[in-house]
């Protein structure tokens, strides 16, 4: 499989924050941005693979500082690492003041995708090509982020193994 750059992968989306997306602190809701980081980075793996991809884990959102109604947010999103079936999507996210002209480096979000093929099996993906400062770095420290979610991910199966799915008003299994 040939190699892809991460700007072959790129998505840059940017909206205006109107009141109906903001919460009781003015300031934008974490969840409608978490949507909008989950959609330009599903766009950028299926660019990367162009085949069907799905969400297998938003591994990190950070939230840095505060988007206001005054503000624009620009998602700029790539692929940043990949392995045999899946891929690292890094979302950066940057807020504009349209009436100072400042901008801030709100949010950082990875997300990890899976290719599927038609049958709806893993499928390959071609290996990704950093080019600038910035893809570089996340390319080259993605072994210990990708060390850090298989961990998750094995403590998340444990925990999963523990829980169950009584209803919380029954105490009897059906």
């Amino acid at each position: 499989m040939k190699a892809k750059t991460c700007r072959a992968s790129k998505v840059i989306k940017t909206g205006r924050v109107f009141p109906q997306d903001t919460n009781n602190h003015d300031t934008l809701f974490g969840g409608k941005l978490m949507r909008d980081i989950d959609d330009v980075a599903s766009i950028s793996a299926a660019r990367h693979c162009r085949t069907e991809c799905v969400t297998a884990s938003t591994d990190s959102v950070d939230f840095l500082h505060p988007i206001r109604q005054t503000d624009s947010v620009c998602l700029e999103s790539h692929v940043s690492s990949t392995g045999r079936s899946s891929m690292e999507v890094f979302v950066k996210v940057i807020a504009e003041d349209l009436l100072t002209g400042d901008r801030r480096l709100a949010a950082t979000s990875f997300l990890t995708f899976v290719a599927l093929d038609d049958k709806g099996k893993t499928a390959p993906v071609p290996p990704v090509v950093p080019e600038t400062e910035e893809e570089t770095y996340l390319f080259e420290t993605a072994p210990k982020r990708i060390s850090v979610r298989k961990e998750s991910r094995e403590q998340s199966r444990k925990l999963a193994d523990i829980l169950t799915d009584l209803k919380p008003w029954d105490d009897q299994p059906e």
